[in-house]
């Protein structure tokens, strides 16, 4: 469980909370690890800089001007393939060229949770996270193949803040905020009234602090796994409140028993299986209030029964001083991630290439969508990268493949979130401020329609 303040301190970090709260300024320290040590298998670690209030400078949500749109690496262009959605998250590609969208977002909750939680609440609404939620599954079809969905229905709806989905054979698992549910589907179909049948139920309850659950099945469809993230940022709500989070859970979905498959991930977002090699990968979203420098966040190669060191540390065994009773038998088996993002750049979500439509350089890797951060001065993220990859893990720099999601004014046009790749090969981003889903291919590329 983490430290408690002193009653003046803590009097103290109220009231500074509550300026922050009043004038919303980007205050705390600045950056000084340049870039390119953020990134990579061996990312530079300062020491922690811990303040009273932590480093805010979030992008304020502006959203696209009606003309305007991200910008795509040389050799491709961007497009939208659907506007005008509510909170578009996550993607899940079907078979038959279909697109799944879940416009979603968390839960209402009960109280603030004190001026801290007040601020956070009006830092987040200021960045255009603080929507009500959908709560639905909406399908796009493109039939024509221009690059635009001229088909667009309700699939899925009356659901609980919906995030991972999943297609094994015929049956489609959810992954709402507090359960994995399952429906049954029929290739084509637009809509789907059968009410969602509960598979297991996942870490909710009334803090429920990273809310959304992702969602993989294993290649052969036998197992799922689902990624719970923490219900803090440094366990202060105690650890009696983290049972089954920073974890992922092996589901087997013909008993709905579940185990923990992994743990010590604090906010593993978004989940994939490695074609050809059957590996579990994950981006994680790491801790937050010791500085613009730490920590960063990563892509990982997720091992069963591995632990990764939340809360009482971070990248192996660097210490978190700031979690007490420490667990030194814990740190001694911390397993270090497999390569950095770079600080608080907010992960969400995961996609590895395939086909031959994108040009060669983004074949062999991932592409990340990064949220972009709160907790870092200058603000980091806020834009797509492809992780290259050489034989089967992470080699050399990131690649930005969508940018200018964060304007020079400092203001938010869209953020990124889930990202998926198309069944014609292009690159699908759900942008979840600027409520659009941007597709990005070559510029002769067409789809091959629904």
């Amino acid at each position: 469980m983490a430290r408690s303040d002193s009653p003046a301190v803590r009097a103290g970090l109220l009231a500074l909370l509550g300026a922050a709260a009043a004038g919303l300024a980007a205050c705390g320290d600045s950056a000084q690890v340049p870039y390119e040590e953020t990134v990579g298998a061996s990312p530079t670690l300062p020491p922690p800089n811990p303040s009273l209030i932590p480093t805010i400078d979030i992008a304020p949500a502006n959203r696209w001007a009606a003309d305007a749109k991200p910008t795509a690496a040389a050799g491709l262009a961007v497009t939208a393939l659907a506007r005008d959605l509510d909170h578009p998250r996550s993607l899940l590609m079907l078979p038959n060229g279909d697109v799944l969208v879940a416009e979603t977002n968390a839960p209402e909750k009960e109280g603030s949770g004190g001026i801290r939680g007040f601020v956070m609440n009006q830092v987040m609404k200021r960045a255009g996270a603080r929507v009500p939620s959908a709560d639905r599954i909406t399908l796009l079809r493109d039939t024509d193949g221009d690059g635009t969905a001229d088909l667009r229905s309700t699939f899925l709806e009356n659901l609980h803040s919906p995030f991972g989905m999943t297609l094994v054979g015929d049956t489609l698992y959810v992954a709402n905020t507090d359960a994995v549910v399952k429906v049954p589907y029929q290739e084509g179909q637009t809509r789907i009234d059968a009410p969602p049948e509960k598979v297991a139920d996942l870490p909710a309850g009334p803090i429920n602090h990273h809310w959304t659950k992702g969602l993989a099945a294993s290649p052969d469809g036998s197992k799922l796994y689902a990624s719970v993230g923490s219900n803090s940022n440094v366990a202060e709500n105690g650890m009696e409140n983290e049972t089954n989070r920073a974890a992922i859970l092996e589901i087997d979905p013909a008993t709905g028993q579940s185990r923990l498959y992994a743990s010590g991930l604090r906010n593993p977002v978004d989940i994939a299986f490695q074609p050809g090699t059957g590996q579990l990968w994950a981006v994680v979203n790491e801790r937050d209030e010791i500085g613009s420098d730490l920590v960063p966040d990563y892509l990982t190669s997720v091992r069963d029964g591995a632990f990764y060191g939340w809360p009482y540390s971070y990248w192996g065994q660097h210490v978190d001083t700031r979690v007490e009773p420490q667990r030194p038998d814990m740190v001694a088996k911390a397993v270090k991630p497999d390569y950095a993002l770079g600080n608080h750049v907010a992960p969400l979500g995961l996609a590895f290439a395939t086909g031959t439509t994108l040009p060669e350089q983004f074949r062999d890797g991932v592409f990340v969508g990064l949220h972009g951060s709160w907790n870092r001065k200058p603000p980091s993220g806020y834009k797509v990268v492809f992780v290259p990859f050489r034989n089967g893990a992470p080699s050399g720099m990131p690649v930005d493949v969508l940018t200018g999601f964060l304007a020079e004014n400092g203001e938010a046009n869209g953020r990124p979130v889930g990202v998926a790749v198309a069944r014609d090969g292009a690159l699908l981003v759900a942008d979840d401020v600027g409520n659009t889903v941007w597709r990005v291919a070559p510029p002769a590329a067409r789809t091959s329609g629904g």
